[in-house]
């Protein structure tokens, strides 16, 4: 990740490099991923993790694991067990050096008591509506609090009252003494303490006052001796109290360096968002295949590798912009194309008799398992007089240009032999339920002796050999390529993200499959989902198309 695709440094190595020219951290590089465990990570913190943990192992250096547990109200054991889990998917590890900002309330504490005592911090008692209305704008200044100029004692035992539970939720914070004047908002006396009586999933009912985020951030990161704070871009404006505090404290004082987020288009990735579509019931869960998730994109069948190659693609910048999903999903197409084995599946069944093959006759075809990869070998095929199409593979009355099957056309079925179509079987609702078709024995293979060419060559699955099974097709989760448009991202979702079919038939080597993903040739890559799988079927879900099918998609489906 220090490097762009084409080998340029980005503008955070570039920092590093010079720190280290200088000998500013005694040489030192020590990063660290910081997330709040309030929900489940998602693609935008993939390209985070990939930055921290990436510059400190190209660097020689450490990246620290660390929780900022500090409000008990949003965070749970649930979401820490899944933010390590997605950590160590994506192939990193931190050693021994996980962290929670739980484990440093106490020192917080003895320094907002030192800050208090320094006169640079003040117990209030506005409501937080109050302290809003008072903050100012941008180009008016703000309102000094009426019980900013308590004594120092006063502050103190307030300050300790407030610990000791004595006071109610809202009825008083800590605020920091700095200039209601500023320029920067955020420099306009913040709220460095709220009494919160909640249970915290660490320290239970121990505390029942907790630090704001931007008085904690900094305190972390100078107990652990960071060197290089690495935040993204929303940050920037909160720097310059991320400084004030380290300075007013007197402790050691690492640099805070921002970066662009990673923002993909088709996509939301606010968790509060993300756990509204889990909670109301709009995806099936966290990892639900649909959801930006970490665990969503490893249920959906993405590899570790594929994120991080995402990741150093798209590269670390100063300036926000949008990022089209199709390069994400065209980085686990190119792997996938190297690893996964082909096989045959119909998801929508035509059933085409072969009227001149034998009836017991059921003859086995040599398959290439992956012509991309030699050493894949190869695979028995089962072939026979009852076979299944893709419904699309045939046409009663084709457009031109239409080179599949038709009555009186011919196509090739890979591996197997030349089929031409004669009848086309219909119900009384004038539904065509079969097709019959007369196959030429000389062509096995696909070549013909007589040199005569067909111009499509399709897919099938033997009848009496096929394994039956429901496949889950899914599409993007919102329809509009920025969700949030119109401020209602749920009027975005696309109520076409899922659709299951129930009567896929699959050709017999996935009854028990083996491999994770398999390309079912000419449709995508699909694998089988343990999540809704069980004993008796083998269920399975599209991972992605061969290519980038969604202009089509919209074209099709939205009006």
């Amino acid at each position: 990740m220090s490097k762009s695709i084409s080998g340029n440094k980005n503008f955070i190595q570039k920092i590093i490099d010079a720190d280290n020219e200088s000998g500013k951290w005694d040489y030192r590089v020590h990063t660290r991923f910081p997330p709040e465990p309030n929900g489940y990570l998602h693609i935008g913190h993939a390209k985070s993790i990939c930055l921290n943990f990436s510059i400190a192992e190209e660097n020689n250096g450490l990246c620290n694991l660390r929780f900022d547990d500090t409000n008990p109200v949003k965070e749970e054991e649930e979401f820490v067990n899944s933010i390590i889990e997605d950590v160590r998917w994506l192939g990193f590890d931190w050693g021994k050096r996980m962290y929670f900002a739980s484990d440093y309330f106490d020192q917080m504490y003895d320094l907002a008591i030192k800050l208090i005592k320094n006169n640079k911090a003040f117990v209030c008692d506005q409501t937080p509506t109050e302290i809003k209305d008072d903050r100012g704008t941008l180009t008016e200044k703000g309102k000094e609090s009426p019980f900013r100029n308590r004594s120092i004692n006063e502050n103190i035992n307030l300050f300790q009252r407030m610990k000791s539970g004595e006071f109610k939720n809202g009825e008083k914070t800590l605020r920091a003494k700095i200039d209601m004047a500023h320029a920067n908002l955020n420099m306009r006396d913040p709220v460095i303490y709220r009494i919160l009586h909640a249970s915290h999933h660490r320290t239970g009912n121990k505390w029942c006052i907790y630090p704001m985020y931007d008085w904690a951030h900094g305190i972390e990161d100078s107990i652990e001796k960071i060197t290089h704070s690495i935040c993204t871009l929303e940050f920037e404006d909160h720097r310059p109290l991320y400084d004030w505090y380290l300075e007013q404290l007197d402790i050691y004082h690492p640099q805070q360096i921002e970066f662009a987020r990673l923002n993909l288009n088709f996509t939301v990735v606010s968790k509060r968002k993300l756990k509204q579509l889990v909670d109301e019931g709009h995806v099936d869960g966290w990892d639900d295949p649909r959801m930006p998730t970490i665990s969503g994109l490893r249920r959906r069948g993405y590899t570790p590798s594929s994120i991080r190659n995402f990741a150093n693609e798209v590269g670390v910048t100063k300036r926000d912009s949008i990022i089209d999903i199709v390069r994400l999903e065209n980085s686990l197409r190119a792997e996938l194309n190297k690893s996964c084995n082909r096989v045959f599946g119909v998801l929508n069944p035509l059933k085409v008799v072969i009227t001149n093959y034998p009836e017991d006759v059921t003859e086995i075809l040599n398959a290439i398992n992956n012509p991309e990869n030699p050493n894949a070998g190869n695979r028995d095929l089962p072939f026979s007089r009852i076979l299944y199409i893709e419904r699309d593979d045939f046409m009663e009355n084709p457009p031109k240009k239409f080179f599949r099957l038709r009555p009186g056309g011919e196509v090739r079925l890979k591996y197997a032999y030349f089929i031409r179509c004669h009848d086309v079987i219909k119900d009384d609702n004038d539904n065509i339920i079969e097709i019959h078709c007369k196959y030429d024995p000389k062509t096995l293979g696909g070549i013909a002796p007589d040199g005569r060419k067909v111009k499509s060559t399709i897919h099938w699955v033997a009848a009496k050999h096929s394994v039956n099974s429901e496949v889950h097709l899914y599409e993007r989760l919102f329809d509009r390529s920025d969700p949030e448009e119109n401020n209602n991202f749920l009027e975005a979702l696309n109520p076409n993200s899922l659709r299951v079919i129930n009567s896929a038939k699959l050709e017999p080597s996935l009854s028990n499959p083996e491999n994770e993903i398999f390309q079912f040739e000419r449709l995508g890559y699909f694998k089988r989902d343990s999540k809704i799988s069980n004993d008796q079927e083998n269920k399975f879900i599209r991972v992605v198309t061969l290519r980038d099918s969604w202009a089509r998609y919209l074209r099709e489906n939205i009006k």
